[in-house]
């Protein structure tokens, strides 16, 4: 843990849930913040998690957290022990504020941002009056988060703590001199599949020294493409997408519904030889062969 620094905290609040849009969770968490801060600003990141998916939850705050000021509180309730003695977090991070369950959420974000402190919360003065066994993200959650915004310390909020709760994702592995072997993180609903294996990754791969190919499930996609719309509709394609991951698509489909994969299913990007060109007929109908946006050289090179 790095050494503790003062951060301002921004008028602003995410919200990261499983809690959907169906039933009023959402709208009394930002009622009991608006009580404590009237002028806060709220931003919903996203509440279609789906039901106590860690792991997911843990993927879109990685990727979604620095696009925000320096400040921000960023609040993420998925939170399957909820009632239990597992502990809620508030750290602060070397831009950032985050609370979360110490179930393992916060573990892909501090790997990315240096932390600089962490409490457990249990201080009551900055809860609801009545706390419920089944809601804290409405009695706990919302209320510290705005006094937070309101300038309370971090260590006014309970005793100091180190997180506890493990999740890490995969780093892809080298199968070969020519081939890294990745995984599928995310699926977001566009069946689009998005993999651990990064931009970096792929660049230093190629290293300007042969074209690429995708290999997902049993298909094999010549080439990586500039965009999703590069390649005719019905068309599987590979292209680095908007988190900088590899994403494995079909244009105008649902590559995981083509594909059958889920999360955990392996994804591979192999180098090859020199004048070597991917070869359209290994890949299965209805990939074709490579198309008017397809590249056969790694991104930036």
């Amino acid at each position: 843990m790095s050494e503790a620094r003062q951060l301002q905290p921004a008028p602003v609040v995410t919200l990261l849930s499983d809690f959907g849009l169906v039933d009023p969770f959402v709208g009394m968490m930002k009622g009991a913040m608006l009580q404590v801060n009237p002028d806060l600003r709220i931003v919903d990141l996203c509440h279609s998690v789906q039901p106590q998916n860690v792991r997911q939850a843990a993927f879109m705050l990685m990727t979604s957290f620095g696009y925000f000021p320096p400040g921000t509180i960023h609040v993420a309730v998925v939170d399957p022990g909820v009632g239990t003695g597992r502990k809620i977090l508030a750290c602060q991070t070397e831009r950032f504020f985050f609370l979360a369950p110490d179930n393992g959420l916060l573990g892909p974000v501090l790997e990315r941002e240096p932390l600089h402190a962490c409490v457990t919360v249990t201080n009551t003065e900055y809860f609801l009056p009545h706390v419920s066994q089944t809601f804290h993200g409405r009695d706990i959650f919302a209320p510290v988060a705005a006094h937070l915004s309101r300038g309370v310390p971090l260590s006014q909020l309970g005793p100091a703590a180190a997180p506890t709760g493990e999740l890490h994702f995969p780093r892809p592995q080298a199968k070969d001199d020519h081939t890294l072997r990745g995984e599928v993180l995310y699926s977001d609903r566009f069946g689009n599949l998005v993999t651990n294996l990064h931009e970096d990754d792929i660049r230093q791969l190629a290293g300007g020294r042969g074209a690429l190919e995708v290999r997902a499930g049993e298909s094999i996609i010549p080439g990586l493409s500039t965009s999703y719309a590069a390649e005719r509709a019905g068309i599987l394609l590979a292209v680095v997408g908007s988190t900088g991951f590899l994403e494995v698509a079909l244009n105008l489909g649902s590559a995981r519904e083509f594909l059958g994969l889920e999360i955990g299913g392996a994804v591979e990007v192999r180098r090859l030889p020199p004048r070597s060109h991917p070869k359209s007929a290994e890949s299965p109908e209805p990939q074709g062969g490579k198309g008017p946006g397809r590249s056969e050289v790694s991104p930036g090179s």
